[in-house]
């Protein structure tokens, strides 16, 4: 959300001069620092504990069904990027262009 979006949402009058003043203002400038670092801690904890969810779903299940430990390392493995997106080629008979009839006029 920009500076003058804010201004306007928190009920202000938009003026792109007042939002940027109080950007200006220490305190002010601390508040935002403070409530970014809260997001970023959350959306880092939040991360981490769904890996913790997986990783003891997967332990849990993996004697009862073996397929819960599975799907549980599989998404674990997409969250942190090592799942490969598979390739799907599309062709016409014998490997050739895919024909396309045009009908007549």
């Amino acid at each position: 959300m920009s500076r003058d979006q804010a201004y306007s949402m928190a009920g202000f009058k938009p003026h792109r001069q007042n939002a940027h003043r109080l950007m200006t203002k220490d305190d002010v400038m601390m508040r935002v620092d403070e409530l970014k670092t809260r997001i970023a801690e959350k959306a880092e904890w939040s991360a981490a504990d769904r890996l913790s969810a997986l990783k003891r779903i997967s332990d849990t299940s993996e004697a009862e069904d073996p397929r819960v430990a599975v799907s549980a390392i599989a998404e674990a493995n997409k969250m942190q990027g090592s799942h490969a997106a598979s390739k799907h080629q599309h062709s016409g008979p014998n490997g050739g262009p895919i024909p396309c009839p045009v009908p007549p006029d």
